[in-house]
């Protein structure tokens, strides 16, 4: 074993090592998960430990989809590596031409509605709050259609989406 103790290193454990198990405490985290429960919206009781059935029934396999599945996931990359484009392009050059800037803004509002997606399906699955999860989803697709004829506004009766934030970053502060 190689010993480093004239320079005041230990090669078996550090300081830092021993004391923590000298006093008990644990560099990790090893406490149960709790469960995320939203108090507000009416809950399905769902069986111990989130299993139906027995050990003996045989797994039913979900239907398969691309939608759902590759093609989905595929749509969420492309959307992400071209919003990056477009996001450097009009400040960069300085030149806000209405159609890359109606796709920037699209796509900021696919993207926006993927995500927010993902977060309903994540945090209020419909196996546990049921009608709502249907509800959540139609709420934030009635918030981006809303969006989405904001950004039609914005970009046939306006300056667009980038000449907005360049104003917005070119206007001087106010004196008071």
């Amino acid at each position: 074993m190689l010993s480093l103790t004239r320079v005041g290193l230990t090669s078996s454990r550090s300081q830092f090592a021993k004391s923590a198990l000298l006093t008990g405490s644990r560099s990790f985290q090893t406490s149960n998960s709790q469960r995320f429960d939203i108090p507000f919206l009416k809950q399905i009781p769902q069986p111990p430990g989130y299993i139906v059935g027995n050990v003996n029934d045989a797994y039913v396999t979900p239907p398969s989809s691309r939608a759902h599945g590759s093609l989905h996931w595929n749509v969420e990359r492309l959307i992400s590596i071209g919003l990056v484009p477009l996001t450097i392009v009009p400040f960069v050059t300085g030149s806000f031409a209405p159609v890359l800037d109606a796709t920037f803004s699209t796509l900021i509002l696919a993207h926006s509605w993927i995500g927010f997606q993902a977060c309903i399906i994540d945090y209020i699955p419909k196996r546990v709050y049921g009608a709502a999860h249907d509800y959540a989803i139609y709420l934030l697709s009635f918030g981006t259609l809303i969006a989405g004829y904001g950004i039609y506004a914005l970009e046939s009766k306006d300056v667009g989406l980038t000449g907005l934030l360049g104003k917005i970053f070119a206007s001087k502060p106010e004196k008071k």
